[in-house]
């Protein structure tokens, strides 16, 4: 029986139910990222009327120009979190070291990763922008967290999902057992239950890459690029659809198929890398994305294997449907 328009807070609560012995921790903390969802979402939605656009003229951990709504969500989200919330460490793209929440009064066997504000380079413009979220059981046993609590590899998170705030804001979760998509109706305050049971199609017709970047790729990658611009596999050219915002990219891939890219970069040649953040990016999004019937990879590795060395490790990252990323790993790998 259809679930459509229910609320998160209760569809949250009706899937604990399903687990005799779940403590309703993982719910709490899910249920504090909502409500800091929508705090952040009033704020984008008169961004361009409180002054809260434009650069602060700090930097990030990164080096990156951080914008005001990067550190208001920040704090936002750090703030919802750490309030006797079942989490005992937070990681944030945002801060350079691990956030410890503070004194707990309930026990915290959560570990949780975050990316407050992702594309806010493109928050003047209008564009849409996303919160990227992971949540991990702590594995030390300490009466104080540790590095390792956020260092785990993506299979083993327990929930992960993405909140996106475009024409209208949606959040989009996992906890394991399939993918939920829920919108924000603003007349009564509530994410209602829109997208039930996502599943991403087995390929898609649609690529999603910054080809400005082309000239820096391996010989592979830009290979598979030019054949998907190729009618020779027998399926039509695909379509180039790039926003530059990662969440509203992996969005579209999700809901369509097809294949979102960030390959390796070669404009340092001795020291090629990813872009994307493995801990508050890659896995996350690699976790809906299997979770939905997809794969993600780094081209030779699956993301979600990857154990992570540092809280900044980053990754080259394709994703979405699953003949898509298999073909794109095959040219990655030197096969075709």
């Amino acid at each position: 029986m259809s679930q459509l328009g229910m609320t998160v807070s209760r569809y949250i609560i009706q899937q604990e139910r399903r687990f005799p012995h779940a403590t309703g921790e993982l719910s709490e903390i899910l249920n504090q990222i909502v409500t800091a969802a929508k705090v952040v979402s009033r704020e984008v939605n008169k961004a361009g009327l409180v002054e809260i656009l434009g650069f602060t003229g700090t930097t990030n951990t990164h080096g990156e120009t951080q914008q005001k709504l990067d550190v208001f969500a920040n704090r936002t989200f750090i703030d919802a979190l750490s309030r006797n919330c079942y989490i005992s460490v937070i990681a944030s793209e945002e801060e350079k070291d691990m956030v410890l929440p503070g004194e707990q009064v309930r026990p915290a066997h959560y570990a949780l990763s975050l990316d407050p504000l992702d594309g806010s380079s493109n928050i003047d413009a209008n564009v849409s922008i996303g919160t990227i979220f992971s949540i991990h059981h702590r594995v030390t046993t300490g009466p104080d967290p540790e590095l390792a609590d956020l260092l785990q590899p993506g299979a083993q998170q327990a929930a992960a999902g993405y909140v996106l705030y475009g024409s209208s804001t949606m959040l989009v979760y996992s906890a394991g057992n399939g993918v939920q998509g829920f919108t924000l109706d603003p007349s009564v305050g509530e994410f209602l239950l829109s997208h039930e049971d996502m599943r991403i199609p087995p390929r898609g017709s649609y690529y999603s890459v910054n080809e400005g970047n082309a000239a820096f790729w391996d010989e592979g990658v830009r290979r598979y690029v030019t054949s998907l611009k190729s009618r020779d596999h027998g399926r039509g050219p695909y379509s180039l659809r790039y926003i530059g915002s990662l969440v509203a990219d992996f969005h579209r891939t999700l809901l369509y198929g097809g294949i979102f890219m960030y390959p390796l970069d070669y404009k340092n040649p001795a020291k090629p890398s990813g872009k994307l953040r493995l801990l508050y990016e890659a896995a996350p999004l690699a976790f809906i994305a299997r979770h939905a019937g997809g794969l993600a990879s780094d081209g030779r590795r699956d993301i979600l294997e990857i154990h992570p060395e540092s809280l900044h490790q980053r990754v080259p990252l394709f994703m979405g449907s699953p003949e898509d990323v298999r073909e794109a790993e095959s040219y990655v790998q030197g096969r075709p």
